[in-house]
């Protein structure tokens, strides 16, 4: 099916720059949106930005402004550029992949999706 590999998470200070990297393999002509998704300790999963096929995109309103998100579909990876760091934004990280219902022979679920091993983001202050 497909596959996330993560990278370019690490411990910077606040006001720092990261940018994440998600690339896809598999079936990648069956990925329809892709986004990103945070957790903090204590805390549930968060949607922070999500981006269509069509390159439309969505970001969580704490982030406006700071993070952009992109995808790169030559290259099957979708990226997560995050500027001006605060602590408030330490988190485990991960990209995910939403299919296409109907594709390549498979017939995927409604709640079927497809998500990376998480990369951490530290943040001090």
């Amino acid at each position: 099916q497909v596959q996330l590999v993560e990278s370019g998470g690490g411990l910077v200070p606040a006001g720092d720059s990261l940018r994440l990297s998600c690339a896809a393999s598999g079936d990648t002509v069956c990925i329809s949106t892709m986004g990103w998704y945070r957790q903090s300790p204590g805390k549930e999963r968060e949607l922070v930005a999500r981006i269509t096929s069509a390159e439309n995109t969505y970001y969580k309103n704490s982030v406006k402004g700071r993070f952009t998100i992109s995808r790169d579909n030559a290259k099957n990876t979708v990226y997560l550029q995050m500027n001006n760091l605060k602590p408030e934004d330490t988190a485990v990280y991960y990209c995910n992949a939403e299919p296409i219902r109907v594709c390549q022979g498979y017939v995927f679920g409604d709640r079927v999706v497809f998500w990376g091993q998480g990369s951490q983001v530290t943040v001090s202050s």
